[in-house]
């Protein structure tokens, strides 16, 4: 299972999002995701989420905080264990990324990410989440060991 970061960045009520349209062979392809990427060699969470968001809005964290894992499974996609942070600050310019468009989006397509999104505006404690796709529907969700309704 591959590792990742993701960063949802908060502010007046609007998440930070990428449209992952510009990269051929994206499993995210058209879809609206939050900002970050996969590990480099010697990486912390910590240093691979600073590093993402980064280089893909030009800016800087300032504010954030290390929410839990999301452990992703799908019938068509590798397998991933993904790091979620919740920022509520950063520094710098805002940029074009080179993977999509970014933009101010009140709420996410995807109705795992708004389990974890209610999650972390819900200041939860750090948890581990599960999420079980067939396709693009999500078919179980698991918290701290408990399946969810």
């Amino acid at each position: 299972m591959k590792q990742t970061t993701l960063c949802y960045l908060e502010q007046d009520g609007s998440w930070l999002l990428l449209h992952r349209n510009k990269k051929k062979n994206d499993p995210n392809h058209d879809k609206w995701i939050g900002i970050g990427g996969k590990f480099e060699e010697n990486e912390s969470p910590d240093d691979c989420v600073r590093r993402e968001f980064r280089e893909e809005t030009g800016l800087e964290l300032t504010e954030y905080r290390y929410f839990g894992i999301v452990t992703f499974v799908s019938d068509c996609w590798e397998g991933e264990y993904m790091h979620l942070f919740h920022a509520s600050a950063c520094r710098g310019s805002l940029r074009d990324c080179d993977e999509g468009e970014l933009a101010w989006i009140p709420e996410t397509q995807w109705e795992g990410d708004r389990i974890f999104l209610r999650l972390m505006r819900e200041h939860t404690p750090f948890f581990s989440l599960k999420l079980r796709y067939e396709g693009d529907r999500l078919a179980e969700a698991v918290l701290n060991g408990r399946p969810m309704d």
